[in-house]
């Protein structure tokens, strides 16, 4: 019986216990110590203290409960930790809120100048907001303080971006210092007053991002053409304040916009099915995304090449610049004509813009564009006008002041805007593409003699498009971007001597050349009886030609004569990265901080031709030998001949014509001949996996295992010794928890089945984040003993099955 007593008072204990850790508020006098918790009342956040990871420091903030467990969304205390787990949070009837510590002094308090409620209490709400109000009252308008004026690196719902002009108050997003230190760091996201308000994300002053002002609908700076069917937004803007704020339009889907404490802001949404974060969106997509990235009256478009260019009548500032090797922007474009401001100048139309930087613009909504444009004239200043809201057919007048800077160009969507410019230079525009009286004579005539011969020559045409598709001849029809001349080539490399030889690729030689203009070249020759076919060299001719980022080689142009067929590249001195990381020596040369770079650089570039260039592009040939390096190490991603071009909505795609490297391909892949996004993402999980131990997958060997690279790091995994896989040479000087997170990432991309594998999105914000990441699962590995020899391979159809069995016989049990 007193055994039973003592049973029924510890039950009555812990439950007691629980449901005051269950309560969502306090009132005066009452306390929270480190231990203790206030829930919301639907269990979606938790407050309390915390530490971060890798930190004895103890912090009060808000997490999710429900959902994402342990992920936290604000701190109070930011830059005052309590050393020990003796902080209390107490508050008192004044509605004051007080972070003490072990000696009863104040690390952090609430202040605020109004007058408490006669109820006061501070309650956790489910929309993740901490407040102070009256017991009765639940408006807003009314709370005493709450912490969604007090924004920390996450943006929630319901939450306020913006600036009180009448106080002062800046309500803003600053990120981390690092994953262990949550003080306010270097980057903010916040809503530029000055001139038309706009979103930015800065670095101290200096301006990174741009997202543009608010035209109504969304802010400029986005490509879209509908209505978001997740968001509702409000946008404010009067003489008391400039503010911003979303909600979800389903309560039962959980967003947050979060920016880490390298900077990289996005957007995500929870995805139950997976459990975990599904982004979206990153901010800072591409090149064209950098402010400012092509100067002042130019455009940047990243489907170009080069993705600058000047908005027309207008030319490079600085005509040193201009020749192929510029890719230095920064002094953008001039007028080509002076502004005659005396009734002389004229506007031109531009259409489906990211509009220029508003800080220097003037803005009424109750003028309408004829207007606008009349108000541009007057003022010499005045650069260009545009709609202020785009809604109904456009209304309002913008004004631009100074130059233009921060254009981008949309394929739909966007603005347009009208810029000023001299009026010969209008009709210069306006005049390319008419005709004389006389040329269309002339025309007429031509075009009744072409016609007969087109008649007498239809058959020999026809011959020589037979002819000339077994040449190669018709690929210049195709081609978007220069075809240089066989003299031209053969001059730059000296005859393709044996001097300039930089190496043998798998598909032919690769020349070192200079062009006559002083630019350094590599030339790709395709032996004639290498693998790369015709459809090989024009699909890597036409994909890489649309795409345009800083971590994917440069193509300069192509040159076809016969059956000879060249790509002409940018130079790469520092050759590729197998030529680094597989030697003992060399590897020496990359120390930790220079192979965190080319993880990053890596990831980036297939972040962008899997989800933000125009096309999606599956590469299907990722590995060490096809990642250049630059002369600073940047790396670029090479040798799109492989690469396969993806529908928006598709999302799988069957061959029976496997092609690719042993080591880097998929299991799916190699297995069924199917490739996705995913098939790209496991080579990358192997790259890392090489980048961080040193050593080729393929080829690996153990004494204590037959295992490749792969199955090494997975056994040190489960074993809990993954830093024995770190390169020997890297041993003195590397960030442990960099290291760990790059196994676990890489980890993640391996795995066997697709559908278990991140997106590159995901791995990004893996591998610069804090959240904790996933416990991977067993990858796809094989252990590659009897494998043909050579690393490149070509299955077809007929062939497939014996390599089929071959490979489904040596998976490791």
């Amino acid at each position: 019986m007193e055994a039973f007593s003592m049973v029924l008072v510890l039950c009555l204990f812990h439950f007691f216990t629980t449901t005051t850790l269950a309560l969502n508020a306090i009132t005066p006098k009452q306390s929270i110590k480190d231990g203790e918790t206030l829930v919301s009342a639907s269990g979606t956040f938790e407050l309390g203290f915390f530490s971060p990871r890798n930190s004895k420091g103890r912090y009060l903030g808000i997490w999710y409960k429900k959902i994402s467990a342990g992920t936290v969304v604000w701190v109070a205390n930011r830059e005052a930790s309590v050393s020990d787990a003796s902080g209390v949070l107490s508050f008192n009837d004044r509605g004051i809120l007080s972070i003490m510590n072990s000696t009863g002094g104040i690390v952090w308090s609430s202040n605020t100048s109004r007058t408490a409620p006669e109820e006061p209490v501070a309650q956790l709400l489910d929309s993740g907001n901490f407040v102070v109000k009256d017991r009765n009252d639940s408006d807003p308008e009314s709370f005493l303080w709450q912490s969604f004026d007090y924004p920390c690196d996450t943006f929630l719902p319901g939450m306020k971006i913006g600036r009180n002009f009448v106080t002062g108050f800046d309500r803003h997003l600053s990120s981390w210092k690092s994953e262990e230190d949550p003080a306010p760091g270097l980057y903010t996201l916040r809503i530029d007053p000055h001139g038309l308000p706009q979103f930015v994300l800065k670095k101290g002053p200096e301006i990174l991002f741009r997202a543009g002002s608010w035209n109504g609908v969304y802010f400029s700076g986005r490509s879209v053409t509908k209505a978001n069917p997740v968001y509702s937004y409000e946008f404010v803007l009067n003489k008391n304040e400039v503010s911003f704020k979303y909600e979800t339009r389903n309560g039962s889907i959980f967003s947050r916009y979060l920016m880490n404490p390298a900077g990289l802001v996005h957007r995500s949404i929870w995805n139950e099915r997976k459990n975990d974060w599904e982004v979206f969106s990153v901010a800072q997509a591409d090149q064209c995304s950098i402010y400012a990235y092509c100067g002042s009256y130019a455009t940047c478009n990243t489907i170009e090449t080069p993705p600058c260019k000047c908005l027309e009548g207008f030319k490079r500032r600085s005509a040193s610049s201009a020749d192929l090797s510029s890719v230095n922007w920064s002094d953008g474009c001039t007028r080509k004509t002076p502004l005659a401001c005396d009734g002389g100048d004229r506007f031109l139309r531009k259409t489906a813009l990211k509009i220029p930087d508003t800080s220097k613009s003037w803005a009424d909504i109750s003028i309408d564009l004829k207007d606008c444009e009349k108000l541009c004239l007057k003022n010499c200043s005045c650069t260009a006008y545009a709609n202020l809201d785009i809604r109904e057919g456009g209304h309002g007048c913008l004004l631009w002041f100074g130059d233009l800077i921060d254009i981008s160009e949309f394929n739909e969507g966007g603005q347009d805007m009208y810029v000023r410019l001299a009026g010969s230079d209008i009709n210069h525009i306006q005049s390319k593409g008419k005709l004389t009286e006389k040329q269309k004579a002339g025309i007429i005539i031509a075009s009744v003699v072409i016609a007969s011969v087109i008649m007498i020559l239809a058959l020999a045409l026809y011959v020589w498009k037979i002819k000339s598709r077994k040449t190669g001849q018709h690929v210049k029809e195709d081609l978007e971007l220069p075809v240089l001349e066989f003299a031209t080539v053969a001059i730059a490399t000296n005859n393709f001597s044996s001097n300039n030889k930089l190496g043998q690729g798998g598909f032919g030689p690769v020349y070192k050349g200079t062009l006559i203009e002083g630019q350094e070249i590599a030339v790709k020759r395709l032996s004639k009886n290498s693998g790369q076919g015709l459809e090989e060299f024009k699909n890597e001719v036409t994909l890489i030609a649309k795409l345009q980022h800083r971590n994917l080689v440069k193509l300069f142009g192509c040159c076809i004569r016969k059956d000879e067929r060249m790509l002409i590249y940018e130079y790469m001195p520092n050759k590729s990265l197998d030529y680094f990381i597989f030697d003992k020596t060399r590897s020496k040369l990359l120390d930790w901080h220079r192979r965190m770079h080319i993880v990053d650089g890596i990831a980036r570039g297939i972040l962008y031709i899997h989800h933000d260039s125009r096309l999606r592009i599956i590469h299907r040939d990722l590995k060490a030998s096809n990642i250049l390096l630059d002369g600073n190490m940047n790396p670029k991603i090479s040798d799109f001949g492989l690469a396969r071009k993806f529908g928006v909505d598709q999302t799988q795609a069957n061959t029976k014509r496997v092609v690719g490297t042993y080591g880097y391909m998929s299991p799916e892949y190699v297995l069924d001949g199917l490739f996705s996004m995913k098939s790209d993402v496991f080579s990358f999980g192997v790259l890392v996996l090489e980048i961080v131990a040193g050593k080729k997958n393929r080829g690996f060997s153990h004494p204590e295992h037959n295992h490749n690279l792969l199955g090494h790091a997975w056994r040190l995994w489960m074993e809990k010794r993954p830093l024995e896989l770190l390169d020997t040479g890297l041993r003195d000087s590397y960030d442990e928890t960099e290291v760990l997170r790059c196994i676990n990432a890489a980890l993640l991309c391996v795995q066997q089945h697709p559908v278990d594998r991140p997106n590159m999105t995901s791995v990004l914000l893996m591998l610069c984040g804090e959240s904790i990441l996933p416990q991977p699962k067993q990858p796809g590995f094989f252990i590659e003993r009897n494998l043909p020899t050579a690393d490149t391979i070509l299955v077809e159809n007929e062939t497939f099955s014996i390599y089929k069995s071959t490979i489904t016989s040596i998976v490791p049990r």
